[in-house]
């Protein structure tokens, strides 16, 4: 019944996982754009790993700034999460 939910209003499993981005390598980070949709636009967010030892250690940026296209919010993302590993580096696992 989940499924058919997801389905009715939009969330399918093959949308979901066309929407998943690949990694983008920074600095030894990994990055994962995931802009999330709020009505007509798309805030800029991702996910920020590295793996430090056997450990991976993660960060979720999410961001006040908004793009009108997936596209443009994924773009935006990655820029914001490569100022932030630079500016912050490991420090944004604190």
């Amino acid at each position: 019944m989940p499924s058919f939910l997801s389905r009715l209003f939009g969330k399918s499993d093959a949308s979901q996982a066309a929407q998943a981005a690949e990694a983008v390598l920074h600095n030894d980070f990994r990055i994962f754009p995931e802009p999330i949709q709020e009505g007509s636009v798309y805030r800029i967010a991702a996910r920020i790993e590295k793996t430090v030892g056997e450990e991976v250690k993660t960060h979720q940026l999410i961001r006040a700034d908004t793009r009108n296209s997936r596209d443009e919010a994924v773009e935006a993302s990655v820029a914001k999460a490569k100022q932030a590993i630079d500016q912050l580096g490991d420090t944004l696992f604190r």
